[in-house]
This record gives C-alpha cells, structure tokens and sequence, in this order.
C-alpha cells in the first residue's frame, strides 16, 4: 500500500482543515473527512482501498504536496532497454555498460563519431544531435520502459528500484533519478559537485511548468515507450533544450512526471572552465527557440506580481518608504483574499511577505541572469546602479554563506557570476537568432486589470475542494 511523505513546502494550519504548500504555492479546504485522512497519511499510515482516498491522495501529489512511496515495483530491470547516444569519447562507454548488465537490454547509438563505436546497434553517418540519437534508439525498444543515459554517468548500485517503483501510478509516464556531478579537488569540480544544472536536488517532485522543478535532464531519464511513441519523441530541430521540450510535451499530453531523488546517478562534468562556459552559453541559447513552441510565458525570465515588481523598483530607486508601503499594502489585502479558504490572517500575510522576499531573489536572478548582458554594463555607469548589482550579488554570499562550500568566498562569487553572465548570454543569442524576446520579458501576474483564474469547478469527495493558485 502506498505511503505518503510530507514536501517540506507542505504545512496544515485552522486545525489541520486547511493545507498550504506545493509547487506553485496552493491552498487546499479540507472537509473534516479529508483533515483526518491527511493527519493519518502524515503520520506514516498508508493510503486506504476507497476511491475517494485514492483521489485525495492523488490531488495532494499532484499539487506537490505530498509525494508516493510505494513498497513495491511491479516491473523490474528486465522490462527496461537503455539507450546510449554517444559521439566520440567511446572510452566512457565501459565504465556504464559494466553497470547496466541487470536490464534487458543496452542500445549504444553512435552519432556520427569520427571513428566509428563498437558497442553501437546504429550510426549516423553524420552528427544529428542527441535528441536524433535518442530517437534512432528508443524506436528499436521492446520493453515498457526506456531508460537514456548519456556515456559519460555512472548508476549508483540500485539506482532502478526507486524509479520503477513510481510506475506503479499508471498516471506516471517518466521518473528520473538526481543526476550528482562526479567528485573532484579543482574549484570547478567542487563548484559543479554543489550547483550543477543536471542536479535538481534532495527533494522530490512532481515536474511541471511553473512548478519548482520545471524540467529533468535526459542525462538520465525513465519514460514508458508508449508516452514516446504518442509524441513522436525527441524533437530532433532542437541542438539543446530537448530534454526541457520532451518533458512539457509529456506534461501536456496529460501524463504526470516525477523526480526522485533517492535513485542517483553520477556524471562526468566539464573538466575545463572554459569548456563549461561554452556549455551553460548554450544552454542558454535553448530559450527561445522553447519559447517559440511553449509560449512566451512558460520562458519569461521571472514571474512575479506586478506590485511586487514595483516594491523591489522604488527600492532600488532609492524609494524605501516607498517600497515598504507598497509591500505591506499589498501584503494586507491577501488576509481578505483567501478568508473564503478559512486561511488564518497571520499565515496569509506570512505568505505574502515571503512572497516579496523570494520575488526579490527572483528578480536578482534575471538582472544578473538573462537580463545580464545588458543590465550589468548600464548598471554599473552610475553609483546608484553599482549599489543595485551590488545587492543582486550578495545573494551569492548569502548562499555561501548558508551553505559553506569548500571554495573560497571569491572563487565562489566569481564562479556565480560567470555561470550568470555565460547564461545570460546564450539567452540573448538565441533570442536574436530566433527574433523571440519572450525569454527577455518578465511575467507580471495580477495587475488589477488581469483577472486570475477561477478556482478548480470539480468536486473531491473528502475535500471541500476550493484551491487558489499563487
């Protein structure tokens, strides 16, 4: 039977009637039905046979508020093939083949090496891009599941088992495990080990648009053949961002997608920072042609409320009564806002002043991120402007500080910056190759004039089943 554990977003409050959490932030009314059952679930007893159990427990899971464990996995090893894309560097090949030998089956895709792979069951004569590659191979699997794993990862021992094991909800189409960056003594190494863009983190998830966790690399990625089949796959005229793109057209489709961390998987990062500044550049250059497909939205480069914006605006005009007043006149309204959810006013406005703080870390991140190329140079003319960076950086130290990495303070923010700028950069290339802005132009959300959307109509046995979106 299924057991479900708490996300670290998720808290109950008005006496356990009303739960906030999730990713978007959601309010959930119980009815006293569905309070008791919650209570029980976060206590460790599993999730009952009744229908109406099942629906809640789904509606918390997919609003990421609760994640599944299940005791069992139905499939095994034996119903995965792995695909392998690989170009050159065939030598990586054998430390993961040597780890792969409990599954079905292995397909090694060569993309156009210069010299040609021995393991490989296809070549292309010529270089398409992982995402042919990754086609070429998961249109020859037999098996429910395939598994991608790029040459250069190394599956810790067990690293299936979790995986599969979300399968058993016949909603889940794709699981992926944490992809760690492989130990090592330079700063780069020790950099990626801590903020590499594979990692997605300790916490589970369910993945989505707008959620905390947006997309799943297919560094390393799980996903039933059938889901594949129904959306033709890779989008093959993407050279970066096709993993981002495959995982929202899944979502899309209607299927749900996980993240777990209790599988990982181990990668080679890049061994030069140079090398690395190329790669997170053309990361960056994904955007647009993304923004292109998924709408301007799905890409804006920070999504925040208008008044929010403009409170963090007069800050940094050098307004702060201004930007105070702004805050908490703003903050005061959500208290009345979700008074029909029976939120008690202190937590409502809790919400609301967190809401103003992280929007600030937020908009740091696209000043110094894909506003970067364009907004440091201008910032940095002026006195005022150089004091604006200066706050928009020190949310590096603060992280440095939180966390403690074993490299120094300025090795640290030097590296932050760089990852920033070389991002930032990509972002602007690939916008002016594609004639997109949409990943340059933030989303201010609820402006007086934009009305937000309704609550959900549907009715949840066990919940009174009124939620807000945030």
């Amino acid at each position: 039977m299924t057991v479900l554990r708490l996300d670290p977003s998720t808290k109950a409050v008005a006496g356990g009637r009303v739960l906030v959490g999730g990713s978007p932030l959601r309010i959930i009314k119980l009815s006293a039905t569905g309070a008791r059952l919650f209570a029980q679930w976060a206590s460790g007893t599993p999730v009952g046979d009744r229908p109406h159990h099942r629906r809640l427990a789904e509606k918390l899971t997919l609003a990421g508020m609760v994640h599944p464990i299940y005791p069992e996995a139905k499939l095994t090893p034996q119903d995965v093939t792995v695909v392998v894309p690989v170009r050159d560097h065939a030598d990586r090949l054998t430390g993961l083949l040597s780890r792969l030998t409990d599954v079905r089956e292995t397909l090694v895709v060569d993309d156009g090496s210069a010299v040609p792979v021995p393991h490989a069951v296809d070549r292309h004569p010529v270089a398409r891009g992982p995402a042919a590659a990754r086609n070429t191979g998961w249109r020859k699997v037999t098996t429910e599941l395939v598994a991608f794993l790029d040459a250069d990862t190394r599956p810790e021992p067990g690293w299936l088992g979790p995986l599969l094991a979300q399968f058993e909800d016949p909603a889940v189409v794709a699981v992926a495990p944490r992809v760690r960056s492989a130990p090592g003594d330079g700063t780069l190494s020790r950099y990626e080990r801590l903020l590499s863009s594979l990692d997605m983190g300790a916490t589970p998830a369910q993945v989505r648009p707008r959620g905390r966790i947006t997309y799943l690399p297919t560094a390393a990625l799980v996903v039933r053949t059938s889901a594949l089949q129904a959306i033709h796959g890779f989008d093959e005229d993407l050279r970066f961002g096709e993993d981002v793109d495959l995982i929202w057209r899944l979502v899309d489709a209607g299927g749900s997608v996980r993240y777990e961390p209790e599988s990982e998987v181990v990668h080679e990062p890049r061994t030069t920072w140079r090398a690395w500044l190329k790669q997170r550049h053309d990361y960056g250059t994904s955007a647009a042609p993304l923004a292109k497909r998924h709408g301007r939205q799905a890409l804006a480069p920070v999504r925040v409320s208008g008044w929010t914006a403009l409170a963090w605006l007069a800050l940094a005009a050098g307004r702060p009564k201004t930007a105070v007043a702004i805050g908490l006149g703003t903050a005061a309204l959500l208290p009345r806002k979700l008074k029909p959810l029976d939120v008690p006013s202190k937590e409502a406005l809790g919400i609301a002043l967190r809401g103003h703080v992280a929007a600030g870390r937020y908009l740091a991140d696209a000043l110094t991120g894909a506003w970067g190329p364009a907004a440091v140079p201008l910032l940095a003319l002026s006195r005022r402007g150089r004091r604006v960076l200066a706050l928009a950086y020190a949310r590096h130290l603060l992280d440095w500080a939180r966390t403690r990495p074993d490299i120094d303070p300025l090795r640290w923010l030097l590296a932050r910056a760089a990852d920033d700028f070389a991002y930032g950069t990509g972002v602007w290339r690939g916008c002016l190759r594609e004639e997109e802005p949409g990943p340059l132009i933030p989303d201010l959300s609820n402006w007086p004039t934009r009305r937000p959307p309704p609550p959900s109509p549907e009715p949840l046995r066990g919940t009174a089943s009124i939620r807000k979106r945030l």
